[in-house]
């Protein structure tokens, strides 16, 4: 059974949109096949967000001062 469709209309990059019916060409799919997975892989980003590496590795070795940080906020 086929997803029902709707249609949006949308306003992208011209270079943009050239790689991406390019990479459509080239790899035998349909634009709008690509546009589906581009949708689906934000809100999958989105979803899931976790912080960068070096943030987190920042915020773990502030630990280290967390006895400070308790009695600032006294």
């Amino acid at each position: 059974m086929s997803k029902s469709r709707e249609k949006f209309a949308t306003q992208v990059d011209p270079d943009n949109l050239s790689a991406v019916r390019k990479l459509a060409d080239k790899e035998g799919r349909q634009l709008q096949a690509l546009v589906d997975e581009a949708l689906a892989d934000l809100i999958d980003k989105h979803n899931n967000a976790r912080p960068r590496p070096h943030v987190m590795a920042a915020y773990l070795a502030s630990h280290e001062y967390g006895a400070l940080y308790k009695k600032l906020t006294e």
